[in-house]
């Protein structure tokens, strides 16, 4: 993992771009904090286990119905007892 100044990842914009297709990672630093990472693509997806899971929890909550008004009061004050 290469860290790299804002001002010369803009100026070396192309070559970070290969080395992140060659699966390489750089971290990009302003002011010597890190701001932003540019990783391969696989890498950015396979990290994002959660995004998998919060996708299969939106795609069953779009097939429950419920019927009539929904108190979001009540519901959350029965599961405190």
């Amino acid at each position: 993992m290469e860290k790299i100044q804002l001002f010369e990842a803009k100026a070396r914009l192309s070559e970070l771009v290969d080395r992140a297709e060659a699966g390489r990672e750089t971290v990009i630093t302003r002011r010597g904090r890190a701001v932003a990472r540019l990783v391969p693509v696989q890498a950015a997806g396979a990290s994002s286990v959660n995004a998998k899971v919060i996708d299969r929890i939106i795609r069953f909550s779009k097939t429950l119905k419920v019927k009539g008004r929904v108190n979001l009061r009540e519901l959350i004050d029965e599961g405190r007892e």
